[in-house]
């Protein structure tokens, strides 16, 4: 009956819990008080037979002021039962913590003098929803207190009540310390208006002032402790971890946090599991299971409370992990030693977060002086005894019976050895395993922020003209009696009937002192406390086999660590918990499930990584440095003036540039000898001017692309060529034509003076300056940037390949004309020889021609050889020009200067009428042309010099003028090919009269 009653009651509560904010609401208040009431009665239900139960069992000192406390005495049970046998000796010392901490307060004249403060303190089990019963006797308590103002004495004194645990109200309360229990606890005493500090409770959710209204703490909340607990990780170059939290308010809210960190920092979660409340050891194993799927998931994250941590750490010993975990913890394990007896071997190395704090000297001589016969007001302190010594204590059983050792044996099972009888010699000590719990401090601060927040209301409300200047921030000596309850109690109504969420906004929010251990104690407006934390390594001692806890580094707002002594579990250097290790300098990431899974490709030699997961191309003419980070520019490359394929083409220029200079300079010397004179001298000059143009393009096509170089190559290629090849074309064509039309007519020929041939040689190199002009205005000269590959950058002429073949269409048609007119005058007779030079210089030039347009086109990816190809192909036409129709007349000038004479320029070779044929002059022969004589190589017009062609008569007297001017002398006069001097007659060649002297061809 009274355990449905319970459960009745607490789903009442829920409907408060969930209703919070209508809880003011007329029905709400009677809701509240029948809830009250009939926990009010339960006791009485249960009866004496229900006395022994744990509910029951409490500590309670009488005071002025009752604070509540609520802790983890006992640990939670399994199953039905909601507390376990086993007690919790964290928990146990924070109840004395709190015992001793009032007993200083009560003795400190300088905090609330005259005013005793009470406790009623109560076990949790671990529990919340136990928990919520329990805290139910503070509500019970306060709905039962009478309102002394309706009372008056006989004596007109002030009614006063008497002074125990249940006669008042609970003022506020401490506790608890799981963060599942604070959360059903805060939910209950916000609607009674009682206030609460916890000085373990971090979950995040419990700073929610909508929520949680009247909760403060010592502690902070869990989300410094998630920050610290990334920064830990990101310090180990940690990216891809798994987690473990327990059920309840503490290990999700925490983990939320932490998940939320890493997410945003950008390390992966491999697995997340949860820790059941009534998880058994397959539930454990399983989770170890899990978490060896991930194996690239060394780092294990813990948010747990401590007794799941211990069952995590049993998990793994029975998994006999060949690779163990890292283990890295909340303060749930924090730096307990209890925890890991037995699995130090598995615990080496854990990291684990706790709250900084220091340690309390004088109440460490505290509880050594205590022992169970005079720590009678904690009923729970001989269960403490026997747990840390291992002992039975002899005192009375339950039914009033001394236990004798009988009676013990009886009760052990059967494989467990008896236990001895607990000495009285008995004294906690280091010795026996007992060391200071990390929450003693804030267990201590939560008392004395009360205190201090007491006495400040009660000099606002008791003192009057508030002479007493408040507490200071000194401690007296150290005292730990139980002080006698003052039957004049300087509390005033006022003070007792203060409305407790008043009392939380005005004066407990706003405490601020130095507590026992130096350290400053305050609250946020949110009612936590500073973060603070130590980073803890578990290792093993030097040269022993214990184990200590060793600090390693500090946390406030960052990190502060020592990786130089970090410990690790069969590790001797830092450990890796990454999915995928991180690529290589000029590789990308290439995602595969989760964010911190990749593997790992190389970007393209050109390509810089842009980012971890992109690669981006450079550009033309930029390389990635060899981090593949950035980009750099190519070496832009060109023709050198050191280079082999620059110093071949130059040797080649410059000694055809030095010959032609040579040839011009014995032309100069010997300008007015027959030789130069029946060579032509115009078109001589001409010619050897576009010989020395053609070598002076190696230069302009070697040196640097510029605008300027490059108008030069357009410009000078092409005009070169064309200044040749039109110089040729004329002399070809004036031969071909003379001795063409000598064939058929004794008409004069037009256009065959010297000035004739030097206009129409103008004219068909200005059809080539026309053509580059042309090609510069449809494609501007400039300079560009050729990319043959990317490693590559070339700085050439902005000239394509096929407008370059286009610009030399009309030199290749001069060419190909004058090749025509060479084979058409190749059976010129042998004195006119200068025809079979121009020949033969046409044929090696079309060979060159053929020769070097597929060169040029294939050569296109190596710019060297193609300049090199270029240059060479335009000197070798130039030097075929220069040796095939200068050497013969060089060779004459320089070493046979005696036959530079008139009489060696004439023939005498005359034509003959054959009587037998009855040939006339002129008649051709079978090549074509009429007999004329050998070597008819122009005499200068100027000069009237050169090779005789002689016309014959059939005898002195029967030869003409008319007969003379029916040879091809005819048509030579002194603008023409040839010069005639009227004579008689030509005999022989030589002038016998002045009526037919025919002198000199000009070529």
């Amino acid at each position: 009956m009274i355990r449905r009653t319970i459960k009745l009651l607490t789903n009442m509560w829920e409907v408060f819990k969930r209703n919070a904010d209508d809880i003011n609401s007329p029905v709400g208040l009677w809701l509240m008080v029948l809830v009250a009431t009939c926990w009010s009665l339960i006791p009485q239900l249960a009866g004496a037979g229900s006395s022994q139960a744990h509910d029951t069992v409490s500590v309670s000192l009488p005071g002025d002021i009752i604070l509540g406390g609520l802790f983890p005495v006992h640990e939670k049970g399994e199953g039905a039962p909601p507390c376990g046998p086993k007690v919790y000796n964290r928990g146990v010392q924070r109840l004395e913590a709190m015992l001793y901490a009032i007993d200083r307060v009560n003795n400190d004249t300088n905090i609330l003098p005259g005013i005793t403060i009470g406790v009623h303190i109560l076990d949790t089990c671990s529990r919340d929803t136990y928990a919520l019963n329990q805290s139910l006797q503070f509500v019970r308590a306060s709905l039962n207190n009478l309102d002394t103002s309706v009372f008056e004495c006989s004596d007109t004194s002030i009614p006063q009540l008497r002074k125990n645990a249940t006669s008042g109200p609970v003022f506020g309360v401490i506790g608890g310390s799981y963060s599942s229990v604070s959360l059903q606890v805060a939910n209950l005493l916000r609607l009674f208006h009682i206030p609460q500090i916890s000085p373990a409770s971090t979950a995040k959710t419990l700073s929610d002032k909508t929520r949680f209204d009247l909760f403060a703490r010592t502690v902070p909340p869990d989300t410094f402790q998630s920050v610290a607990l990334v920064d830990i990780i990101k310090n180990f170059n940690w990216s891809y971890v798994s987690t473990i939290h327990s059920e309840g308010s503490y290990g999700e809210y925490g983990i939320e946090a932490f998940h939320k960190e890493a997410t945003e920092r950008h390390v992966c979660i491999a697995a997340a599991e949860k820790v059941p409340s009534a998880a058994d050891d397959k539930v454990f194993d399983s989770i170890i299971g899990k978490l060896q799927k991930k194996p690239n998931a060394r780092g294990v994250i813990l948010f747990t409370r401590a007794e799941d941590a211990r069952r995590i750490l049993l998990a793994a010993k029975r998994a006999n992990l060949s690779h163990p975990f890292h283990w890295v913890a909340s303060d749930g394990w924090g730096k307990q030693q209890k925890l890991l007896e037995g699995l130090e071997d598995i615990a080496e190395g854990a990291i684990t977060v706790e709250l900084q704090s220091e340690i309390i000297e004088d109440f460490d001589r505290y509880m050594m002086q205590l022992t169970p016969h005079n720590n009678k007001r904690n009923p729970w302190f001989a269960e403490y005894w026997e747990d840390t010594f291992n002992c039975v204590l002899s005192t009375a059983s339950d039914d009033g019976k001394l236990m004798n050792e009988h009676d013990q044996d009886a009760s052990l099972p059967q494989n467990e050895k008896p236990k001895i009888t607990c000495d009285d010699s008995f004294r906690l000590s280091e010795k026996v395993g007992y060391e200071q719990e990390s929450k003693t401090q804030f267990v201590v601060d939560a008392v004395y922020a009360f205190a201090h927040a007491l006495h400040n209301l009660h000099n606002d409300l008791c003192t009057q003209n508030d002479q007493n200047p408040g507490p200071q921030h000194r401690h007296s000596e150290s005292v730990w009696y139980r002080k006698p309850v003052d039957s004049h109690s300087q509390a005033c109504p006022n003070m007792a009937n203060y409305d407790g969420k008043d009392f939380y906004n005005n004066y407990l929010l706003n405490v601020s002192f130095v507590d026992l251990a130096g350290s400053e104690v305050k609250f946020d407006r949110q009612g936590d406390g500073l973060a603070r934390y130590d980073i803890l390594n578990y290792q093993r001692l030097d040269n022993s086999s214990g184990y200590q806890y060793k600090v390693i580094g500090k946390w406030f707002n960052n990190l502060e660590i020592n990786l130089d002594t970090v410990v690790w579990n069969k590790e001797n250097e830092m450990p890796t918990s990454a999915c995928s290790l991180p690529c290589e300098a000029g590789m990308i990431k290439k995602q595969q499930g989760d964010t911190c899974c990749w593997i790992c490709d190389s970007c393209e030699p050109y390509e810089y990584v842009y980012d971890e997961l992109t690669c981006k191309d450079c550009g033309p003419g930029l390389w990635p440095y060899p981090d593949k980070l950035s980009c750099f520019a190519l070496n832009i490359q060109y023709m050198r003036w050191n280079s082999l394929f620059a110093l071949v083409p130059l040797a080649i220029a410059i000694f055809g540039i030095t010959m032609t200079i040579i040839v011009i300079v014995l032309f100069a010397k010997n300008h007015d000898t027959p030789l130069v004179r029946a060579s032509g001298r115009e078109l001589s000059y001409t010619l050897l001017f576009g010989i020395l143009v053609c070598y002076c393009n190696t230069f302009a096509l070697i040196a640097k692309p510029t605008i300027g170089s490059c108008v030069l190559q357009r410009f000078g290629i092409g005009v070169g060529f064309s200044i040749i090849y039109s110089a040729l074309l004329t002399k070809t064509n004036r031969i071909s034509r003379i001795f063409h039309s000598a064939s058929k007519s004794a008409q004069r020929l037009k256009y065959i003076s010297p000035q004739s041939q030097v206009v129409i040689t103008t004219s068909l190199i200005a059809i080539q300056v026309l053509i580059t002009m042309i090609w510069m205005i449809v494609e501007p000269p400039g300079t560009r940037f050729y990319y043959p590959d990317r490693t590559e950058v070339i700085l050439k002429c902005k000239i394509q390949d096929m407008s370059f073949l286009f610009s030399q269409l009309y030199n290749m048609i001069l060419i190909t004309i004058c090749t025509v007119y060479a084979i058409k005058t190749r059976k010129i007779p042998e004195n006119f020889n200068e025809s079979k030079f121009i020949g033969f210089t046409m044929y090696t030039t079309c060979i060159i021609w053929l020769a070097f347009v597929p060169i040029y086109f294939g050569t296109g990816n190596s710019y060297e050889i193609q300049i090199t190809t270029l240059c060479i192909s335009i000197s070798l036409s130039a030097s075929v020009a220069l040796v095939c129709l200068y050497s013969p007349k060089v060779y004459i000038l320089v070493f046979h200067p005696d036959k530079n004479v008139r009489k060696l320029t004439m023939n005498s070779t005359v034509y003959r009428r054959s009587a037998a044929t009855g040939g006339a002059p002129g008649v051709p022969t079978s090549s074509g042309y009429g007999r004329t004589p050998i070597g008819l190589n122009a005499a200068d017009a100027d000069a009237g010099i050169g090779v005789g062609v002689g016309a014959a008569k059939a005898g002195p007297e029967r030869q003409s003028q008319s007969d003379c001017q029916n040879s091809p002398c005819s048509e030579l006069d002194q603008n023409q090919t040839a010069v005639i001097h009227r004579s008689e007659e030509c005999v022989n060649g030589a002038p016998t009269s002045d009526k037919c002297d025919c002198i000199g061809i000009n070529d």
